[in-house]
């Protein structure tokens, strides 16, 4: 038997229209023998709760029974409950007993009891009503998750339609691929419109396609793994250019790959720019070079025919080795920041040091090196660090005019980070060649020395930090920092 709650104890209800909780029935209705019976018997399968607060009727609760007295106090309040629970069924039930006027207003009610009744009975019509009502919820909680999930799919759709590559989605359907969907980006970057859907996207390829490249690509696909390629493609229009092609398998909820995704972009002009800087690389790697050894070997027969080289000799010198040095940095370069490896190996950057270290002493005797590390672990996985570090330690002995030379060589491990410090006594490296890598290369402002960028470009390839500062009294401190493995 449930009594009448006060404003203080009246119980958390968790929502009425959630299908998953427990259904709850609200009894309006003045304490009395007839409120007393109808709460023991529903108690038997419902949460029950009595109460004549008006403002209890803004629920939450799956069903509602009036005796007459109350529904007449609060018909009005009723049918504005009724109203707002709209598309949501919630059932509200007038009780009748012998003495009440037959008013039957089934604008406000959906079902009408007389009392007394039998229990069965009494269940029966409850229940039918709650069902009725706990399936309305459902219904309703799987229509806002059915207009959620087609709004986001429309956005994703969006997305992919203004997405500023080429998107494509085709079937995994054994040899053939055809595309059952394109983007706009597509469209434009090859001419091909709705024209091309349920064909293979092979139609982009043709003569001076890379064979090598569509065996990459079709292997990838045949193995359902995803690819990345640049492979060169031809324009509706017959135009070629260079896609930059990647394919990613999708799969089902049984992991079976049911379809490709492609995301194409034209990387045309990063291709040429590409062969452009591989041409000038190999021009100054290579004929430059040679070149340069030619005239050096000339200088060479030229000053020997001198006791006392004039000046002009000694000036071609310079500049001659200057060049080959430069040609000998450029080949550097190339070599540690354009080899691609799938498992970069893992440097013991103290070990390397030190054999470094060993190799400057024995061909700079003159020079003093100084080597302090902490015995901490420097295992670090960065290709190209041991390049600028011997980068950074030839500038520092080869540009110092001190007659003692000094270099000071410390590693520290600081948390999940390695720092290499290289410190000389020398004159300092040039205000430009440091400046022109924050703010860049430009006709007026450039660096003579391309072992700078050398050393940025390695650091800055691992995620790591580079810097330059003067050292105390005199001199450079040139600063790498890398993660550690």
């Amino acid at each position: 038997m449930t009594s009448e709650p006060s404003a203080s104890t009246e119980p958390s209800v968790s929502g009425s229209d959630d299908p998953e909780a427990g259904p709850r029935i609200l009894l309006f209705m003045k304490a009395g023998r007839d409120r007393d019976l109808v709460a023991e018997t529903l108690s038997e399968q419902y949460q029950v709760e009595t109460t004549t607060d008006v403002e209890r009727l803004q629920g939450p609760f799956d069903c509602c029974l009036f005796d007459a007295p109350e529904f007449r106090r609060v018909a009005g309040t009723v049918q504005s409950k009724r109203g707002t629970t709209s598309p949501v069924f919630l059932p509200f039930v007038l009780l009748l007993g012998d003495d009440d006027v037959d008013e039957k207003p089934w604008e406000y009610v959906d079902d009408i009891i007389e009392l007394p009744v039998e229990k069965r009975t009494l269940h029966a019509r409850i229940s039918n009503l709650v069902e009725r009502r706990r399936t309305a919820a459902r219904l309703a909680s799987r229509e806002r998750e059915l207009e959620e999930t087609i709004e986001d799919i429309r956005l994703k759709e969006r997305a992919m339609d203004e997405a500023p590559v080429g998107i494509t989605i085709a079937d995994n359907n054994g040899e053939d691929n055809p595309l059952l969907y394109i983007n706009e980006e597509f469209e434009r970057l090859t001419g091909y419109g709705t024209e091309i859907v349920g064909e293979d996207c092979r139609r982009l390829q043709g003569m001076e396609t890379s064979a090598e490249t569509r065996a990459t690509v079709r292997s990838a696909i045949d193995a359902d793994e995803p690819v990345s390629v640049d492979i060169l493609n031809y324009h509706r229009d017959g135009h070629k250019f260079w896609n930059k092609l990647d394919i990613a398998p999708l799969t089902d909820e049984t992991g079976t790959v049911t379809h490709y995704a492609g995301f194409q972009a034209d990387i045309t002009r990063r291709k040429i720019k590409e062969r452009r800087v591989e041409v000038l690389n190999r021009v100054l790697s290579h004929n430059l070079r040679n070149k340069m050894n030619v005239i050096d070997g000339y200088t060479t027969v030229l000053r020997d025919q001198f006791a006392d080289p004039p000046k002009a000799v000694r000036r071609i010198e310079q500049a001659t080795a200057d060049l080959i040095g430069l040609a000998d940095t450029v080949q550097k370069i190339e070599q540690s920041l354009d080899t691609e490896e799938a498992e970069p190996p893992t440097i013991h950057l103290d070990h390397q040091i030190e054999q470094l270290v060993d190799a400057f002493e024995e061909q700079f005797p003159d020079a003093t090196f100084e080597l302090t590390q902490t015995e901490d672990s420097y295992t670090v996985t960065a290709p190209g660090l041991i390049t600028a570090i011997e980068e950074a330690l030839e500038n520092a002995v080869t540009h110092n005019d001190t007659d003692e030379p000094t270099i000071e060589i410390s590693l520290n491990r600081r948390d999940n980070w390695v720092d290499v410090e290289i410190t000389d006594n020398g004159p300092g490296i040039p205000k430009q060649e440091i400046e022109v890598l924050g703010q860049g290369e430009t006709p007026l402002e450039h660096a003579d020395r391309l072992g700078i960028w050398l050393i940025y470009w390695v650091v800055s390839k691992q995620g790591g930090q580079f810097s330059v500062s003067d050292a105390e009294p005199k001199g450079t401190a040139v600063k790498l920092s890398v993660p550690v493995e």
